[in-house]
């Protein structure tokens, strides 16, 4: 090619604005034409959340649009109690939200709803290029989406578990195939708050971390008048409504006791016995929901809660119980309702010369299935999670980070190091496509355990029963 040829070309190209880039390995850039210009008009994307105003998510959705100006979010923080419903009636009229924050257990039931991850997004980029002549081009970028091998490196094992469902391909005798259908700020766990001042005042060191201590603290921390009534509570443990997240205290002294909570179908196994406890009066579901029950029954050494006592978290911050179990949410609401309270917190206790179980309990950013905007929507779901932007949320909203690598930082948070340590032993378990309603057969079992006579392995094989009507 010629010298003047050459420079003819180059002139072209500059004159028609196209600038062609090399795309590498497979992820790059390609030539920018009307589909580019396309995809950087004005959009704006619905984003419903529970729990978090704008200080914490607000500065992660700010960095996101300095990256992409075309894009405008509409955050909206909803009411849990209306949060569901209000999702559901929007979709109905087809103005519902293109990203959807869900609580871990609720994912198989709104799968049919969701958007899994793409394997790639493509999006728009304004860049300065240019050697001689300096030009802001937009530019199309395709990059990876989130993969089952990244959710299960980055983020702790509950977090793979739950987000990682099998899906349906196009043809119906193909094999399913896993697919990751959302991704989390954080991962959090439930602790023990505990009054500084009656564990002083009972001659208590520190807080049990075995059960079996922790058994003995609450003789020594319970009084009683001289005609039975509690007028002090070492422990809120034992009752259903009175107690903060009761259904998961009690899932997770099963699950510390080697209770099966579902099978590999998601059958629920909570009432069956495993190897080895077969000759046993109780399966292990059994023994847990006993020794939960005993808190609350007059009749036991430890009885120091019942259905008469306050909810739990109040009778904590009036300091009339010495041990509340609580998640990070709590704190907040500790320091408001007392802030002379002299409490601390430690990790949840464990069954002695066993592997720690500790529990999870945390919210999914998903994408809608109706959205129009899927590129745009699962980026930004995969950008406010990585560690630069997570990071920021987390020093805000104070929560325990799902995130490996961000998880060692934490341990020197004085508010949040116990439960960054608690995080990497934390489960979860399936409660079928119906998570309100498995809780809801949860307080009734414990209800029914405190009645008279009860039989406990027949109350656990028919609230199974119950859980099971919802599973698929």
């Amino acid at each position: 090619m010629t010298k003047m040829r050459a420079k003819t070309l180059l002139t072209s190209a500059l004159l028609t604005g196209v600038l062609v880039v090399l795309p590498l390995a497979g992820f790059g850039c390609r030539t920018v034409d009307a589909e580019a210009l396309k995809r950087a008009q004005p959009l704006t994307l619905k984003y419903w959340r529970v729990f978090d105003d704008t200080d914490a998510i607000g500065p992660l959705l700010d960095d996101y649009q300095k990256l992409h100006p075309n894009v405008s979010i509409d955050y909206r923080k909803l009411r849990y109690d209306e949060y569901e419903k209000a999702i559901l009636d929007a979709m109905a009229q087809d103005e519902g939200p293109d990203i959807i924050s869900l609580h871990n257990t609720w994912l198989r039931e709104w799968e049919p709803r969701l958007l899994p991850a793409p394997a790639t997004v493509t999006m728009p980029f304004r860049e300065q290029q240019g050697t001689i002549k300096k030009e802001i081009v937009t530019v199309l970028r395709t990059l990876p989406g989130p993969t089952v091998k990244s959710v299960t490196n980055d983020f702790v094992d509950v977090v793979a578990s739950d987000v990682i469902l099998p899906t349906e391909q196009d043809t119906p005798t193909a094999p399913l195939v896993p697919r990751v259908y959302g991704l989390p700020l954080s991962v959090d766990t439930l602790v023990v708050y505990y009054n500084r001042d009656l564990l002083n005042a009972a001659g208590v060191a520190q807080p049990a971390a075995g059960w079996r201590e922790f058994q003995e603290q609450v003789k020594r921390l319970t009084k009683l008048d001289q005609v039975g009534n509690i007028i002090q509570s070492a422990a809120a443990l034992g009752t259903a409504d009175n107690i903060e997240r009761s259904t998961d205290i009690l899932a997770l002294l099963m699950m510390q006791n080697g209770t099966p909570m579902t099978a590999e179908d998601g059958t629920a196994t909570f009432d069956r016995y495993t190897s080895g406890t077969e000759g046993q009066p109780l399966p292990p579901g059994a023994v847990a929901l006993t020794f939960y029950n005993d808190f609350a029954n007059p009749e036991k050494e430890v009885y120091t809660w019942n259905a008469k006592m306050p909810g739990s978290l109040q009778a904590f911050v009036e300091g009339k119980v010495a041990y509340f179990f609580g998640y990070s949410y709590h704190l907040p609401m500790i320091r408001s309702l007392n802030p002379q309270l002299n409490f601390g917190l430690a990790p949840f206790p464990q069954i002695e010369n066993n592997q720690p179980v500790n529990y999870a309990n945390y919210w999914v950013e998903t994408v809608s299935k109706n959205t129009k905007y899927p590129n745009e929507a699962w980026d930004l779901v995969q950008f406010i999670t990585k560690a630069e932007e997570t990071k920021k949320y987390l020093q805000t909203a104070k929560r325990p980070a799902a995130l490996r690598s961000l998880l060692s930082s934490q341990l020197e948070d004085l508010d949040l190091s116990v439960f960054a340590a608690e995080v990497p032993t934390a489960r979860s378990w399936y409660r079928g496509v119906d998570a309100n309603a498995a809780e809801t057969a949860f307080k009734e079992l414990i209800s029914q355990s405190l009645e008279g006579g009860a039989d406990f392995k027949r109350l656990l094989e028919l609230t199974a029963a119950k859980v099971n009507q919802t599973v698929k």
